[in-house]
């Protein structure tokens, strides 16, 4: 009997199998291949393509990027199990430390970062993310928390938070979801006065006169914005005059023409050091590591800076700019301008002033 059909049979089925196993591999080294994704839980801004983009292409990576609204909520995110969802976080002065003392940040292998020496002096050496010898963030950007208004409306700059209770602007204004809004009318009231710190530690009484203030400024607010998009777009609406808010959201009303005006009310104001950190539930510390490291390198500081209007913390990102950049962000005189800044520190008591907040929300 002639054997060569089957043996030709045998042969074909066998080079099929070869290739769908083949085909099998292939597939499977392209599923290993997948780019690796890093995942920001951010302040609005801290994400934009304008500079991620240049690092997913060098790290053949992904970013994805969701945003907060209050240092609240970054903290309950974290608290409440979400931490293992995200790489790297951009708390604030007033929680990075406790965040750090709860092990929810990983230490930082500074050997691996470079540029964190070229870092300001200020920022670097603060005590916010020291812990038992270890670092736990690096300083990314910082700012205040400016009084923005319609400079149609104002045609002379208004000069005081004070303003913000005019009868002629009811419904015309909008505040802050957030303890920021405390601190600004217990300036009103003179309670950081001698010692601005006290803005963050006020007494019951005090506490309580803040509450009256605020619940007597009600009648003015159109609306207690959330994110800074919410803020621009109540403004660019027409909707609002004046209200706290974000050089970020200046930047972005400028872009688009309209006539937004920014100062520092003569009471100052708060402000924030905004910190890049790893959480230690990350499962990307390596490529997170690498991503703190192009975050402040000058070039790309230069590049957030455009995007946010915030001041960068590595101060060699002025050589890449021009004369007019560095002069509003005030680079040629930033110990004079941080003078005028009440940073964020922690509250001792930050419970009752979430209270307090609730409170005057819910107030009729």
């Amino acid at each position: 009997m002639n054997q060569e059909p089957r043996i030709q049979t045998v042969n074909k089925c066998s080079v099929l199998i070869s290739l769908v196993v083949a085909a099998l591999m292939f597939a499977a080294a392209g599923c290993a291949k997948k780019k690796p994704t890093l995942s920001l839980l951010v302040w609005e801004g801290y994400a934009d393509p304008l500079f991620v983009r240049a690092f997913e292409e060098s790290h053949h990576c992904k970013i994805t990027a969701a945003y907060m609204g209050t240092s609240d909520e970054l903290v309950a995110k974290l608290r409440g199990g979400s931490a293992s969802n995200y790489d790297v976080i951009s708390p604030s002065s007033d929680v990075v430390t406790s965040i750090a003392a709860a092990g929810l940040a990983a230490p930082l292998d500074l050997s691996k970062l470079p540029s964190y020496p070229q870092l300001s002096d200020r920022l670097r050496n603060a005590p916010l993310v020291r812990i038992n010898g270890n670092v736990y963030g690096v300083p990314f950007v910082w700012g205040p928390n400016p009084l923005l208004y319609d400079t149609t409306f104002f045609k002379t700059p208004p000069d005081s938070w004070s303003v913000l209770w005019d009868s002629n602007l009811k419904g015309k204004i909008s505040v802050w979801d957030d303890l920021s809004t405390i601190c600004m009318a217990a300036q009103v009231l003179g309670y950081d006065k001698p010692d601005p710190s006290h803005l963050y530690n006020l007494t019951d009484q005090e506490l309580g006169n803040v509450k009256k203030k605020l619940i007597e400024l009600k009648p003015n607010i159109r609306k207690v914005w959330a994110t800074g998009g919410e803020l621009t777009n109540l403004f660019e609406n027409h909707e609002i005059v004046a209200g706290m808010g974000w050089p970020l959201m200046t930047n972005n009303l400028r872009k688009v023409n309209f006539p937004i005006g920014e100062t520092i009310p003569r009471e100052n104001t708060t402000g924030w050091i905004d910190h890049l950190m790893i959480t230690s539930a990350s499962e990307n510390k390596e490529l997170a590591t690498e991503f703190l490291e192009y975050m402040i390198e000058a070039k790309t500081q230069k590049l957030v800076a455009d995007v946010t209007g915030y001041d960068p913390a590595n101060p060699q990102s002025a050589q890449f700019m021009a004369e007019e950049q560095r002069k509003s962000l005030h680079l040629d005189n930033v110990d004079e301008y941080m003078t005028r800044i009440y940073f964020w520190q922690q509250y001792p008591r930050r419970d009752k002033y979430n209270e307090i907040w609730n409170e005057i929300k819910a107030a009729q």
